[in-house]
């Protein structure tokens, strides 16, 4: 059985298990708000703290769990959130309620922070995120259809992150193996060999391109979370929606979301990652400000379910991105740390921006904030990619000029060494390219001259 066909389901389990957190938020405030004596702007406040728990686990853990081990990382995590969150489901004491999230999300940020070291690791590190991102959507989506009929109180979602941590105990089993999962045979010892000699360095390939994306995805998922931590809010109170309705429209969202996130795993890095990205983040930033402004049944569904369709096809390129820029993971790591810093920041910016200025210029000021980060996550996308900078005719003229020379005599030669910029990338090294050529003479090459062969042929670079 080849790569292709083995996914890295230990990886994927944990995956999901770490994301469920971020996918319920709505539903986990909203049901703080009513179930507990809250406020709606002390009920975000708790799931923001919930989130910057969970970044700091990927802070903390970001370097040591190849040292620790992943098996053991991702047990303690696991039992960390289930005795998180079953805590804070279980009372309605609202201290030991915030005492419980925080080390819920401390747990959750621990499961998300070994799948994105083991998924940097991976062959094709674009299809084991996509099929996490399918993974969490669909049990996400099975949860925002189930809680509302479960009857009042705030302990069921966070029963049901509690379960699924539970759950995805045993996929634990098969971690800490030689290889990555989904290889074999020499695919196996080729791989193993090859993360063994990457895991081995210290330097962190793209410094400046690793900053850059850190920062814009920190700021791209507080926008998206900032809308996300209130939706249920403008379901409610905007457009004038029962709890079953809001949950229904959540349901249909994230089961468009598995049809992106199929789309994204079915084209692959066809298109590039820049592509996806930048129009996906500009597209996204359109139905925020909609989804916002909705004031019923038809404005809320579109903006919702069109948002969440683009949404999960974008941050699977991003974490793909973050993964191709390391193999240790480094960068999955600290970019994913810092995409849950700006959700755990989210639900508290949108109750705070909803309260002073309103749901719709909330959503306008969010979509303008996506518009300005999408350069600069395009650029690193294209930096990354290796993408050059000059028109490949130009680039072929000077190659052909260096390879071939006049001496004084109107002989032709090739000189031993030619210097070769592979990338445009300050990061990437000039290599040297020995040509042990012998001095020719010009009727050698009969009809076609030096000259010739200097003038770039038709065709692609």
């Amino acid at each position: 059985m080849s790569a292709r066909t083995t996914p890295p389901w230990p990886l994927v389990a944990l995956f999901t298990a770490g994301y469920l957190a971020p996918y319920l938020l709505p539903t986990t405030v909203g049901r703080l708000d009513a179930g507990l004596p809250l406020s709606a702007t002390q009920a975000g406040s708790i799931g923001s703290a919930l989130l910057l728990s969970s970044a700091a686990a990927g802070f903390v853990l970001a370097s040591r769990v190849d040292r620790l081990g992943p098996r053991r990382v991702a047990r303690a995590g696991l039992l960390i959130a289930a005795v998180g969150y079953g805590t804070a489901a279980l009372t309605t004491t609202v201290p030991v309620v915030v005492v419980g999230a925080l080390a819920g999300g401390f747990g959750s940020g621990t499961a998300t922070t070994v799948a994105a070291t083991g998924i940097a690791a991976q062959r094709d590190p674009h299809r084991a995120s996509t099929l996490g991102l399918l993974g969490v959507s669909a049990l996400a989506g099975a949860v925002y259809l189930t809680v509302p009929h479960l009857g009042p109180g705030h302990g069921f979602p966070l029963l049901a992150i509690a379960l699924v941590a539970l759950l995805v105990w045993p996929a634990t089993n098969r971690l800490n193996t030689n290889a990555p999962a989904g290889t074999n045979g020499t695919t196996a010892t080729a791989t193993a060999t090859a993360t063994a000699t990457a895991r081995t360095s210290t330097h962190r390939p793209y410094p400046r391109a690793g900053l850059v994306l850190a920062g814009t995805m920190l700021l791209w998922s507080l926008a998206q979370n900032s809308l996300w931590g209130v939706s249920g809010r403008i379901g409610t109170a905007q457009a004038g929606l029962s709890e079953v309705t809001v949950g229904a429209v959540f349901a249909i969202a994230l089961g468009a979301g598995l049809l992106g996130v199929i789309g994204a795993g079915a084209l692959g890095p066809r298109l590039g990652r820049a592509l996806p990205i930048g129009a996906g983040t500009a597209v996204i930033a359109c139905c925020i400000a909609v989804s916002a402004a909705a004031d019923d049944l038809t404005s809320f569904a579109a903006g919702e379910i069109a948002w969440n369709t683009v949404y999960p096809i974008v941050l699977s390129h991003l974490i793909g991105l973050a993964a191709t820029m390391d193999p240790r993971g480094r960068w999955a790591v600290l970019v994913g740390s810092a995409s849950s810093l700006g959700t755990a920041c989210g639900p508290l910016a949108g109750s705070l921006l909803s309260a002073s200025a309103g749901y719709p210029a909330m959503g306008r000021v969010l979509a303008l904030g996506l518009l300005v980060i999408a350069a600069p996550m395009t650029a690193v996308a294209l930096h990354t990619s290796g993408r050059r900078i000059l028109p490949s005719t130009v680039l072929r003229t000077h190659a052909a000029r260096a390879l071939t020379t006049r001496t004084p005599a109107g002989r032709a030669r090739t000189p031993h060494t030619v210097a070769v910029r592979t990338h445009p990338a300050p990061e990437h090294p000039v290599v040297e390219i020995a040509l042990d050529g012998i001095p020719a003479q010009r009727t050698a090459y009969d009809t076609a001259g030096p000259r010739q062969a200097a003038a770039p042929g038709p065709g692609p670079g």
